[in-house]
């Protein structure tokens, strides 16, 4: 597989899928999720790591996703699993690595040194999980750690944990991190994503919650559930209205500029240069949105 730009590639709805279950991936090739994550960490068990990395390495190498984005979570580099994890995505055909609690920047090095030594791919991307407190105040250092480091994705479980902080309909508890970090991603040129959300039977408040980081500024969410996919690829998607007025700015600055108008105007709206490049990037998401189809 090739890496596609991070910059306009969709990552609207990201779904975990537990690598020791055969059914899951099997069905994960089905589902309008615009990435997997192939999960060799908190949805296995010890006594069954090494198949699932076995698991993992098969499906991402099957190309039988069509234009998903395939990913697999690694144990940490501390734990007993790490070190063989990152060593099997190198050469499985994945398009990123997701590493665990990155703490730092040379977490982050230490993490693709890993995986270079084991023959990667320089295509081969990192994702850096920012689930502690250290990882939160150094998220700009982790962000900045490599162009290789394309997408930073909230850890907000193991996060609320390490805060004692408890998880509110409203979600005030993260909002300091969630700034941090998408001032970040932002500010290094990476995606980022929200955390899950747990609360299954909740479809009112998940959402909420979808709505809530698309308006902050995430690209998309990480999810649990299928059912989560579509209410993800809506909240995180331009709308066909969207579409349509993007090319109505697309095209009435660039007949301005053309015409050697000063100033362009849409409806009465001053349209400079930022709000044509913010329409361009909207065209271009949903025609790769609309090619993950193809």
């Amino acid at each position: 597989m090739s890496a596609p730009s991070s910059n306009i590639r969709p990552r609207r709805s990201v779904l975990y899928m537990p690598a020791a279950r055969a059914s899951a991936l099997e069905k994960a090739k089905t589902l309008p999720a615009d990435a997997l994550i192939f999960d060799l960490e908190d949805a296995v068990a010890p006594d069954a790591k090494a198949t699932a990395r076995d698991m993992a390495f098969a499906a991402a190498a099957s190309g039988e996703y069509g234009q998903r984005e395939i990913t697999i979570r690694a144990n940490g580099l501390d734990t007993p699993w790490g070190q063989a994890d990152l060593t099997a995505i190198a050469q499985s055909g994945a398009h990123a690595a997701v590493v665990p609690k990155i703490e730092s920047a040379a977490m982050v090095r230490q993490a693709l040194a890993v995986l270079d030594g084991a023959g990667a791919p320089a295509s081969l991307a990192l994702w850096a999980m920012v689930e502690t407190p250290l990882g939160v105040l150094r998220a700009e250092d982790i962000a900045s750690a490599s162009p290789r480091l394309t997408v930073l994705v909230m850890g907000t479980s193991d996060l609320a944990k390490d805060l004692g902080a408890a998880h509110t309909p409203d979600r005030a508890p993260f909002m300091t991190s969630f700034g941090l970090c998408l001032l970040a991603a932002r500010a290094h040129g990476c995606a980022i994503l929200d955390g899950v959300h747990l609360n299954l039977p909740d479809d009112a408040e998940f959402a909420a919650h979808c709505a809530q980081a698309a308006q902050m500024g995430f690209d998309g969410k990480t999810l649990i559930h299928p059912k989560q996919v579509s209410p993800a690829n809506d909240a995180f998607g331009p709308s066909a209205d969207d579409i349509a007025q993007a090319r109505r700015i697309v095209e009435a600055y660039e007949a301005g500029i053309a015409a050697g108008q000063g100033v362009v105007t849409l409806d009465g709206q001053l349209i400079e240069n930022l709000h044509a490049d913010g329409a361009r990037r909207t065209i271009q998401l949903a025609d790769a949105i609309a090619a993950l189809s193809e």
